[in-house]
Protein backbone atom coordinates (compact mmCIF):
# COMPACT_ATOMS: atom_id res chain seq x y z
CA UNK A 1 0.00 0.00 0.00
CA UNK A 2 0.83 3.32 -1.04
CA UNK A 3 -1.04 5.27 1.97
CA UNK A 4 1.09 7.22 4.37
CA UNK A 5 0.43 6.70 8.03
CA UNK A 6 0.85 8.99 10.77
CA UNK A 7 0.40 9.80 14.30
CA UNK A 8 -2.89 11.84 15.08
CA UNK A 9 -1.97 15.30 15.62
CA UNK A 10 -3.87 17.30 18.18
CA UNK A 11 -7.00 18.58 16.30
CA UNK A 12 -8.33 22.30 16.21
CA UNK A 13 -10.17 23.88 18.74
CA UNK A 14 -13.63 23.82 16.90
CA UNK A 15 -12.84 19.46 16.92
CA UNK A 16 -12.16 19.87 20.10
CA UNK A 17 -15.12 21.30 21.21
CA UNK A 18 -17.20 19.26 19.00
CA UNK A 19 -15.31 15.99 21.18
CA UNK A 20 -15.82 17.63 24.48
CA UNK A 21 -19.78 18.01 23.71
CA UNK A 22 -20.33 14.58 22.46
CA UNK A 23 -18.67 13.52 25.66
CA UNK A 24 -20.08 15.48 28.14
CA UNK A 25 -23.50 14.33 27.27
CA UNK A 26 -25.22 11.51 28.75
CA UNK A 27 -23.39 7.89 28.59
CA UNK A 28 -25.01 5.36 29.85
CA UNK A 29 -24.69 1.72 29.64
CA UNK A 30 -27.88 -0.21 27.70
CA UNK A 31 -26.92 -3.72 27.80
CA UNK A 32 -24.53 -6.28 27.86
CA UNK A 33 -25.19 -8.54 24.92
CA UNK A 34 -24.03 -12.66 25.11
CA UNK A 35 -25.22 -13.69 21.52
CA UNK A 36 -25.79 -11.67 18.00
CA UNK A 37 -29.89 -12.18 18.65
CA UNK A 38 -29.21 -9.68 21.87
CA UNK A 39 -27.44 -7.39 19.73
CA UNK A 40 -29.96 -3.62 19.88
CA UNK A 41 -31.81 -2.46 16.32
CA UNK A 42 -28.79 -1.21 13.88
CA UNK A 43 -30.45 2.21 13.64
CA UNK A 44 -27.80 4.31 15.81
CA UNK A 45 -24.22 5.10 14.37
CA UNK A 46 -21.84 3.27 16.66
CA UNK A 47 -18.36 2.90 16.81
CA UNK A 48 -16.64 0.29 18.70
CA UNK A 49 -13.28 -0.64 21.40
CA UNK A 50 -11.24 -3.70 20.42
CA UNK A 51 -8.36 -5.52 21.56
CA UNK A 52 -5.76 -8.11 23.32
CA UNK A 53 -7.73 -8.83 26.88
CA UNK A 54 -5.80 -6.08 29.53
CA UNK A 55 -5.00 -3.76 26.86
CA UNK A 56 -7.14 -0.88 28.72
CA UNK A 57 -10.60 -1.01 26.94
CA UNK A 58 -11.93 -0.26 29.63
CA UNK A 59 -9.86 2.16 31.35
CA UNK A 60 -9.90 4.49 28.16
CA UNK A 61 -13.68 4.23 27.81
CA UNK A 62 -13.72 6.02 31.23
CA UNK A 63 -10.98 8.39 30.42
CA UNK A 64 -13.32 9.35 27.22
CA UNK A 65 -16.36 9.63 29.28
CA UNK A 66 -14.94 11.32 32.20
CA UNK A 67 -16.65 8.44 34.46
CA UNK A 68 -14.73 6.40 36.81
CA UNK A 69 -16.44 3.25 36.46
CA UNK A 70 -18.80 3.27 34.02
CA UNK A 71 -17.00 0.52 32.16
CA UNK A 72 -15.46 -2.29 34.56
CA UNK A 73 -11.77 -2.27 34.76
CA UNK A 74 -9.55 -5.55 36.15
CA UNK A 75 -5.98 -6.19 35.96
CA UNK A 76 -7.53 -10.20 35.20
CA UNK A 77 -7.28 -10.49 31.70
CA UNK A 78 -10.83 -11.57 30.37
CA UNK A 79 -12.77 -9.57 32.49
CA UNK A 80 -15.06 -8.46 29.94
CA UNK A 81 -17.32 -11.68 28.60
CA UNK A 82 -19.69 -9.75 26.69
CA UNK A 83 -20.39 -6.99 24.16
CA UNK A 84 -21.32 -4.09 26.23
CA UNK A 85 -23.51 -1.02 24.69
CA UNK A 86 -23.72 2.22 26.23
CA UNK A 87 -26.07 5.15 24.39
CA UNK A 88 -24.00 8.72 23.53
CA UNK A 89 -27.75 10.81 23.52
CA UNK A 90 -30.02 9.28 21.58
CA UNK A 91 -28.26 8.70 18.14
CA UNK A 92 -24.93 6.97 18.62
CA UNK A 93 -23.45 3.92 20.78
CA UNK A 94 -20.58 3.03 21.90
CA UNK A 95 -19.42 -0.05 22.56
CA UNK A 96 -16.98 -2.01 24.72
CA UNK A 97 -16.05 -5.43 23.07
CA UNK A 98 -14.58 -8.77 24.90
CA UNK A 99 -11.11 -8.84 24.72
CA UNK A 100 -9.22 -11.10 22.48
CA UNK A 101 -6.16 -13.66 23.28
CA UNK A 102 -5.59 -14.75 26.66
CA UNK A 103 -8.27 -14.36 28.85
CA UNK A 104 -8.75 -15.85 32.53
CA UNK A 105 -12.00 -17.98 31.84
CA UNK A 106 -12.68 -21.70 30.80
CA UNK A 107 -11.85 -22.97 27.49
CA UNK A 108 -15.09 -23.28 26.21
CA UNK A 109 -16.31 -19.65 27.64
CA UNK A 110 -13.48 -18.13 25.77
CA UNK A 111 -14.46 -19.81 22.71
CA UNK A 112 -17.84 -18.99 22.69
CA UNK A 113 -17.49 -14.66 23.60
CA UNK A 114 -14.57 -15.47 20.65
CA UNK A 115 -17.36 -16.18 17.79
CA UNK A 116 -19.63 -13.52 19.18
CA UNK A 117 -16.73 -10.93 18.91
CA UNK A 118 -15.81 -11.88 15.64
CA UNK A 119 -19.48 -12.27 14.11
CA UNK A 120 -20.10 -8.71 15.68
CA UNK A 121 -17.34 -6.84 14.03
CA UNK A 122 -17.94 -8.80 10.49
CA UNK A 123 -21.63 -8.15 10.08
CA UNK A 124 -22.89 -5.17 11.78
CA UNK A 125 -23.81 -2.49 9.60
CA UNK A 126 -24.51 0.50 11.95
CA UNK A 127 -21.06 0.07 12.95
CA UNK A 128 -18.57 2.73 11.77
CA UNK A 129 -15.05 2.12 13.27
CA UNK A 130 -13.33 -0.27 14.89
CA UNK A 131 -10.93 1.49 17.39
CA UNK A 132 -8.36 -1.18 17.59
CA UNK A 133 -6.30 -0.80 21.13
CA UNK A 134 -2.34 -2.17 20.99
CA UNK A 135 -0.25 -2.18 24.15
CA UNK A 136 2.11 0.36 23.77
CA UNK A 137 4.58 -1.86 25.82
CA UNK A 138 4.25 -4.91 23.32
CA UNK A 139 3.75 -3.81 19.97
CA UNK A 140 1.09 -5.96 17.38
CA UNK A 141 0.82 -9.73 18.26
CA UNK A 142 -0.19 -12.80 16.20
CA UNK A 143 -3.67 -12.20 17.45
CA UNK A 144 -3.87 -8.72 17.06
CA UNK A 145 -3.13 -9.28 13.20
CA UNK A 146 -5.81 -12.03 12.87
CA UNK A 147 -8.61 -9.18 14.01
CA UNK A 148 -6.82 -7.00 11.26
CA UNK A 149 -7.44 -9.08 8.61
CA UNK A 150 -11.24 -9.90 9.62
CA UNK A 151 -12.18 -6.77 9.57
CA UNK A 152 -10.34 -5.88 6.31
CA UNK A 153 -12.29 -8.67 4.87
CA UNK A 154 -15.33 -7.71 6.13
CA UNK A 155 -14.43 -4.14 4.96
CA UNK A 156 -14.49 -2.90 8.27
CA UNK A 157 -12.24 0.60 8.80
CA UNK A 158 -10.14 -0.03 12.11
CA UNK A 159 -7.72 2.85 13.95
CA UNK A 160 -5.43 1.64 15.74
CA UNK A 161 -5.04 3.20 19.04
CA UNK A 162 -1.79 3.13 21.14
CA UNK A 163 -2.69 2.56 25.14
CA UNK A 164 -0.27 2.79 27.58
CA UNK A 165 2.34 5.48 26.35
CA UNK A 166 3.02 6.25 29.72
CA UNK A 167 4.87 3.28 30.28
CA UNK A 168 7.65 4.28 27.60
CA UNK A 169 10.53 6.18 27.27
CA UNK A 170 10.19 8.39 23.98
CA UNK A 171 12.73 6.12 21.91
CA UNK A 172 10.99 2.91 23.01
CA UNK A 173 7.86 4.27 21.83
CA UNK A 174 8.79 5.85 18.70
CA UNK A 175 10.17 2.17 17.90
CA UNK A 176 6.89 0.37 18.31
CA UNK A 177 5.10 2.52 16.52
CA UNK A 178 7.00 2.36 13.74
CA UNK A 179 7.35 -1.28 13.82
CA UNK A 180 3.20 -1.43 14.53
CA UNK A 181 2.85 1.12 11.37
CA UNK A 182 4.69 -1.86 9.36
CA UNK A 183 2.56 -4.06 10.47
CA UNK A 184 -0.57 -2.48 9.62
CA UNK A 185 0.31 -0.89 6.14
CA UNK A 186 -0.64 -4.06 4.55
CA UNK A 187 -4.64 -3.99 5.36
CA UNK A 188 -6.69 -1.91 3.37
CA UNK A 189 -9.53 -1.24 6.20
CA UNK A 190 -6.52 0.12 8.35
CA UNK A 191 -7.36 3.62 8.89
CA UNK A 192 -3.89 5.89 7.93
CA UNK A 193 -3.75 7.36 11.00
CA UNK A 194 -2.58 6.21 15.05
CA UNK A 195 -3.43 7.67 17.74
CA UNK A 196 -1.28 7.84 21.19
CA UNK A 197 -2.73 7.45 24.28
CA UNK A 198 -2.47 7.21 27.99
CA UNK A 199 -5.49 6.60 30.28
CA UNK A 200 -3.56 7.35 33.50
CA UNK A 201 -1.92 10.87 32.14
CA UNK A 202 -4.98 11.78 30.17
CA UNK A 203 -2.42 11.88 26.53
CA UNK A 204 -4.48 11.58 23.64
CA UNK A 205 -8.00 11.35 25.30
CA UNK A 206 -9.18 14.97 23.58
CA UNK A 207 -7.62 14.16 20.58
CA UNK A 208 -9.41 10.31 20.48
CA UNK A 209 -13.01 12.45 21.58
CA UNK A 210 -12.64 14.62 18.68
CA UNK A 211 -11.91 11.57 16.38
CA UNK A 212 -14.97 10.13 17.38
CA UNK A 213 -17.49 12.98 17.15
CA UNK A 214 -15.97 13.48 13.13
CA UNK A 215 -17.31 10.14 13.05
CA UNK A 216 -20.49 10.37 14.38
Amino acid sequence: MDMQFTLAEKPDAEALEKGRLLFAGNTDFLKGVVAMSGLPDPDRIEVCFAGRSNVGKSSLINALTGRKALARTSNTPGRTQEINFFTMGPEHYLVDVPGYGFANAPVAVVEKWQRLLKSYLSGRPSLRRVFLLIDARHGPKKVDMEIMDLLSKSAVTFQVVMTKCDKLRAEELDKVIDRTIESIRKYPAAYPELVKTSSAKGEGVETLRAIVAGIV
